[in-house]
């Protein structure tokens, strides 16, 4: 018998494309944003990325 599977897709956002979802947010707020821990995010190296979900 097969499972019900319900897989919730993570859509991540650039800090770039997060500013550009929300009208009148800088590149440099979203990053000062994610830095003070106001908005969720994963950071591989340099490159922070956020969910689309919390914009």
């Amino acid at each position: 018998m097969a499972k019900d599977k319900t897989e919730t897709k993570i859509v991540m956002l650039t800090i770039k494309e997060a500013a550009a979802l929300v009208e009148g947010l800088t590149e440099y707020r979203v990053r000062q944003m994610c830095l003070s821990g106001q908005v969720p995010h994963i950071m591989a190296g340099k490159s922070i990325s956020s969910t689309k979900s919390f914009f």
